[in-house]
C-alpha cells in the first residue's frame, strides 16, 4: 500500500511537526508514505472567498501530484472536505457553464481519481487500516474538540474519541458544547473578526472548563484560532493536533 501525504498549506507553514508526526505513526504501521513535491493548496481560501473560476487549475495539479498512491492521507478534515466534497462540485460547474479556457473534462477526471482516494487521518486509520490502538503512549489530561469540516462534512463521528480512548496514559475530558464551531472558520475569521472572535472565547472559556492540560482536534486551523484565544487569556492549555498526540511513544508533551 502506497500512501501519499497531502500536508496542507497551513501544516507545512506553521506546523510541521504534524506532518512529520503523521509519517512517524503511519509508518509505525507499517504505511510505506510519499511526499509529492508538486502538491500544492487545495484551493479551499480561493474558493471559499467566490473564486471558484480561480481555483480549476488546482484540481488537476492535485491529481498529477497524486498519481500513482494508492490512498491520499491528510491531517486536515477541512482539506479532505475541500477535494472529497467541492471539487466534484467544481467540476460539474464547469461543464454546466462550458466557459471558454475551461476543461471540464480534465476537471471531472481529476476530482473523480482524487475524491474515492482522499482520506483524514482518523478515517484512514480506522477504516482503511482497521486499528484503533496505534500504540501510542501520552499521559497527560486531554479534552476533543470535533471541527466543523470532520464534524458535518465528512462525518467522522466517533472515530477521533476511539483512537485517543486507545493511547494508554491518557484522560479524555468531555467538552461542553463540543460541537459548536470554535469561529475560525477559514476567511469567516477575516471577513468577520468580531464575531469570530466571540465564538473563539466561548470555545476557549469551556476547554478551559475541562481543567484538561492538552485540547485536541484534526484540524491545525483550528487548533491556531483556540490556541491564540487561550493564549491571550493567559492560560496554559495546550493546542495538540491529533497526529501528535498517536505518534507519540515518550508521552512527552514538547
Amino acid at each position: 500500500m502506497r500512501v501519499g501525504l497531502f500536508v496542507t498549506c497551513v501544516n507545512d507553514t506553521l506546523h510541521p511537526d504534524t506532518g512529520r508526526a503523521v509519517v512517524a505513526l503511519l509508518e509505525r504501521l507499517g504505511v510505506e508514505v510519499g511526499f509529492p513535491q508538486e502538491q500544492s493548496c487545495c484551493g479551499q481560501p480561493l474558493y471559499n472567498t467566490g473564486y471558484r473560476h480561480r481555483t480549476e487549475p488546482l484540481l488537476p495539479r492535485c491529481a498529477t501530484a497524486f498519481r500513482g498512491y494508492d490512498h491520499i492521507v491528510t491531517p486536515s478534515a477541512s482539506c479532505a472536505a475541500m477535494i472529497r466534497e467541492h471539487y466534484p462540485r467544481i467540476a460539474a460547474r464547469a461543464a454546466e457553464e462550458n466557459r471558454p479556457g475551461s476543461d471540464p473534462a480534465a476537471l471531472a477526471e481529476a476530482a473523480a481519481s482524487l475524491a474515492p482516494r482522499t482520506f483524514e487521518l482518523t478515517e484512514f486509520l480506522v477504516d482503511v487500516l482497521g486499528v484503533v490502538d496505534v500504540g501510542a503512549y501520552f499521559p497527560h489530561t486531554v479534552t476533543y474538540h470535533p471541527t466543523c469540516h470532520g464534524l458535518r462534512s465528512l462525518g467522522l463521528g466517533d472515530r477521533p474519541r476511539r483512537l485517543l480512548e486507545h493511547v494508554k496514559g491518557l484522560e479524555l475530558r468531555e467538552l461542553e458544547g463540543a460541537e459548536e464551531c470554535c469561529g475560525f472558520g477559514g476567511t469567516f475569521a477575516v471577513k468577520n473578526p468580531a464575531v469570530s472572535a466571540a465564538m473563539g472565547a466561548d470555545k476557549a472559556r469551556a476547554v478551559r472548563d475541562t481543567g484538561a492540560r492538552v485540547v485536541c482536534a484534526v484540524d491545525n486551523s483550528c487548533l491556531l484560532h483556540i490556541g491564540g484565544t487561550l493564549a491571550r487569556d493567559g492560560s496554559h492549555v495546550r493546542p495538540v493536533h491529533l497526529a501528535e498526540i498517536l505518534a507519540s511513544t515518550d508521552g512527552r508533551l514538547a
